[in-house]
């Protein structure tokens, strides 16, 4: 892969235009902060039940964390790699962006209630009542529906043209709805994959995309291409943050005690290691001046998170050759050394055991199974069978962007999905609530 492909500024579905003082990729970022999915992510759990007196993460403090983090990642990475490669020097402003757009886009295409979410949406076509529509649509549209995807669905929020709206969606760079891509392959070609980043429905948007930026295609039968090497820095963005800022909120609210964050955190610093021993002495000065809790693990989470940037970047250097083959395997964050392997294995194995399965995130994943599955279904049944009176009425709850003219069944069960996915958790519960008749 070159650079001169791979950074390409040509918008999807839409004339090149000259950028105004702002670089075509600059521009990306400001159309996805100033956007309304963005905005809504601010309603969506990230995992912890949306804040009372605790202030922990939503999904839109989460995508600006990662945002800052991916920013933080590709800067370290140009300086090292233009010693070698001068010419990225030149491109670092564009380099940084590029990764810090996909970071705040990565999330977009989550529907409410987190990962259940996802699940409940798939389980009603899989085992629930809209198994008996498999029939209807072809078996590339069933593979979307029974195994849906929130990364695909945000690919799918950045380029599909709602009803009333313009062509192209966001209308993004190419480059940035690449790096975009971490699962570059459609869902009926995921095999044993768990996820995937494209739809049936977007599968000529995304060959557009991958071809612009001169990506090569790994597997042509099944539509497998490599990732854009920025994709990397994206993903070890999203590792790093979810995990850590999972800890501290856990910590907020008393899910996990200071003493078991606080082991967990140090435990990536090694006192034999020539570069980690300055900071046992620098942790012992902030604590001598800092007697505030939080503030210390705010301390420890800033100094974790440094070290994983820079040693990301190390990971991609190392790599790169073999990245910008396209035959790198995984993620950055895998290939971790085994120092800091072995802490990140422990840290998840409490996060899974002590926050995951905490009754107050199980709980909202069943109100998510409760909430998403009766408006599915609903809703459902409205586009399919829209004539009689109840129906209708229903139908008139849909926004017009997400109605379609149609008569095909896979295009009106995406706009059902489209409807239901771009809702924040509250708005799921009220209509929920309103169609039940509960107070």
């Amino acid at each position: 892969m070159e650079w001169n492909d791979l950074l390409s500024n040509k918008r999807y579905a839409q004339p090149h235009k000259s950028p105004d003082i702002r670089s075509s990729f600059q521009r990306d970022y400001d159309r996805i902060i100033f956007s309304s999915p963005f905005r809504r992510l601010e309603n969506k759990t990230q995992v912890f039940p949306l804040p009372g007196a605790q202030m922990v993460h939503n999904r839109l403090t989460h995508s600006l964390e990662v945002a800052s983090v991916g920013r933080s990642i590709a800067c370290r990475t140009v300086e090292r790699l233009a010693k070698k490669r001068p010419e990225l020097k030149e491109r670092q402003s564009d380099i940084e962006t590029i990764v810090a757009s996909a970071c705040l886009a990565h999330d977009l295409g989550n529907p409410p209630f987190g990962h259940s979410g996802e699940d409940t949406i798939s389980s009603f076509f899989l085992d629930g009542k809209g198994k008996e529509l498999q029939s209807q649509v072809l078996p590339e549209q069933w593979s979307d529906l029974i195994a849906f995807e929130g990364n695909a669905n945000a690919f799918r929020q950045l380029t599909h043209q709602f009803t009333g709206r313009r062509a192209g969606g966001f209308s993004l760079t190419s480059a940035t709805l690449a790096t975009l891509l971490k699962y570059p392959y459609p869902s009926f070609s995921k095999g044993n994959r768990k996820k995937y980043n494209i739809f049936y429905s977007e599968l000529e948007a995304f060959k557009e995309v991958v071809n612009e930026c001169g990506i090569p295609k790994i597997d042509e039968e099944h539509l497998v291409f490599a990732r854009h090497p920025l994709s990397y820095m994206m993903e070890a963005s999203d590792d790093i943050c979810y995990l850590i800022l999972d800890m501290e909120d856990a910590h907020k609210r008393g899910i996990i005690n200071t003493e078991a964050i606080e082991n967990c955190f140090v435990s990536f610093f090694d006192p034999t290691d020539r570069l980690d021993k300055g900071f046992f002495t620098h942790k012992e000065d902030v604590y001598r001046d800092v007697t505030d809790i939080n503030e210390r693990m705010a301390f420890l989470r800033a100094m974790l998170i440094n070290k994983l940037v820079n040693l990301a970047s190390d990971i991609f250097v190392k790599n790169y050759e073999t990245i910008m083959e396209g035959c790198f395997e995984t993620s950055l964050i895998s290939h971790l050394p085994e120092f800091e392997k072995k802490a990140l294995e422990n840290c998840r194995a409490e996060s899974v055991k002590h926050i995951y399965r905490h009754p107050s995130v199980v709980k909202i994943e069943l109100t998510g199974f409760n909430v998403i599955g009766t408006l599915l279904e609903d809703f459902t049944d409205a586009v399919l069978y829209p004539d009689t009176s109840y129906n209708k009425k229903l139908l008139s709850l849909i926004p017009n962007q997400f109605k379609v003219q149609t008569n095909e069944v896979y295009p009106k069960l995406q706009s059902v999905i489209d409807f239901i996915s771009n809702m924040t958790d509250l708005y799921a519960v009220q209509l929920y609530k309103d169609l039940r008749g509960i107070d």
